[in-house]
């Protein structure tokens, strides 16, 4: 606490991450300071001064303000909320930012365009049939992350952008370091490895095309070998690192909720309702996203200063009680509009993608495992604290 000359105290910020009890529920220190307001002075786990924004409205029109950038213009002096080169501080050429995003979604929304998507739905539906057959072989308890959570998106992205299958242990190990919020040096390495896995894989596409994005990309007029590397691991990472944690959250939520499970099970046409409380629940991850004002602007009656960090916390908007009734409880029937994929102009590209993947897993998981169930105490579960994108370490299931 700050004490001035007349004795008046001044609140310290908030020290960053908030202690999350229990994988299912939200912080209670982000309950309580949600209360209060939507916008708070935080520090960042790293010790930098930060703004928090927590409330709904406020983060869906944050997310879609141009006010706000992931660029800074002085990015060695930049406050940081880790330490993963990912996400954890500026990112972008901060002069050309917004022409540089629009470019990099005009090379890979076509990718992710309804028809395509609609094309790979069976691909991932037989795909997710097969690894359950794999489960049904096995002699339980199995780690479903193990079994399920992890292969499939994997899988999936796999053949997506053309990168084997083979290669999967290695590049999962380096996403996983690339991520790392506490220790920026493996984060570096993590990201190096997979640029350099980049480049030796669009070398081999130029070489020898295929119908993959990664070909398409450097078939693409413009784009040399650097760029096309770049954006075929931001895809790689993006494109199995969150669905993972997705698919691992969304089977325990519905294994802790046994009324959900069989209300699913009885009407399987509520999956894409459950898909979408899936999406909407806590990510075990947190700290939200980074942005940096790029001029002074007002939030929720605060000022914000040009240059400084601001978190867009979605969990917490997904749980503003103004917004989601009873904002705690799962509901396999709730219709939410949640802000998982972000908004506007930088809503995710995979979404598609990701959401095709999670509802060919819970409709298929329920019908062929019904009697499905957790095999440890969920206190006993643990939570991925220093990867940037959360997610649980396994989940150990039988039937």
């Amino acid at each position: 606490m700050l004490v001035d000359s007349e004795e008046s105290v001044v609140p310290s910020p908030i020290q960053l991450p908030f202690e999350r009890r229990h994988p299912l529920q939200v912080a209670p220190s982000m309950r309580e300071l949600q209360s209060q307001g939507p916008v708070h002075e935080v520090r960042t786990q790293v010790g930098h001064d930060a703004w928090l924004v927590t409330g709904y409205e406020q983060v869906r029109r944050l997310l879609d303000d141009d006010r706000l950038g992931r660029a800074h213009p002085d990015p060695p002096n930049a406050a940081r909320s880790g330490e993963s080169v990912l996400f954890g501080g500026p990112h972008g050429d901060y002069d050309s930012e917004r022409a540089d995003h629009v470019r990099m979604r005009s090379l890979l929304q076509p990718h992710f365009s309804a028809g395509r998507m609609r094309a790979l739905r069976p691909r991932v539906e037989a795909l997710t049939a097969g690894l359950l057959d794999e489960l049904a072989r096995r002699e339980p308890p199995v780690d479903l992350n193990e079994a399920l959570a992890l292969p499939l998106p994997i899988a999936v992205i796999c053949e997506l952008l053309g990168v084997p299958y083979a290669d999967r242990a290695r590049f999962r190990a380096w996403s996983q370091a690339a991520g790392d919020v506490r220790d920026r040096t493996r984060s570096e390495q993590g990201l190096a490895e997979l640029f350099t896995y980049g480049r030796h894989l669009v070398a081999r596409k130029r070489d020898r095309p295929g119908d993959d994005v990664i070909s398409h990309l450097c078939a693409k007029e413009g784009v040399d070998d650097d760029e096309a590397a770049m954006l075929s691991m931001a895809l790689l990472f993006a494109g199995h690192e969150t669905t993972v944690v997705a698919i691992g959250m969304g089977a325990l939520l519905l294994l802790a909720n046994p009324d959900q499970w069989q209300a699913l099970r009885k009407d399987p046409g509520l999956v894409d309702d459950a898909v979408e409380e899936i999406l909407r629940t806590p990510s075990a991850g947190g700290g939200g996203i980074p942005r940096y004002a790029r001029t002074d602007l007002a939030i929720g009656g605060v000022t914000i200063a040009a240059g400084q960090l601001v978190l867009l916390d979605i969990d917490a908007a997904n749980h503003d009680a103004t917004v989601f009734a009873d904002p705690e409880r799962f509901d396999v029937t709730r219709r939410a509009a949640h802000l998982a994929f972000g908004h506007g102009a930088r809503y995710c590209i995979g979404a598609p993608l990701a959401r095709i993947e999670l509802r060919a897993v819970f409709s298929q998981l329920i019908t062929r495992f019904p009697t499905m169930r957790l095999a440890v105490p969920i206190e006993e579960l643990t939570v991925r604290a220093a990867v940037l994108t959360g997610g649980l370490v396994d989940l150990p299931i039988t039937w």
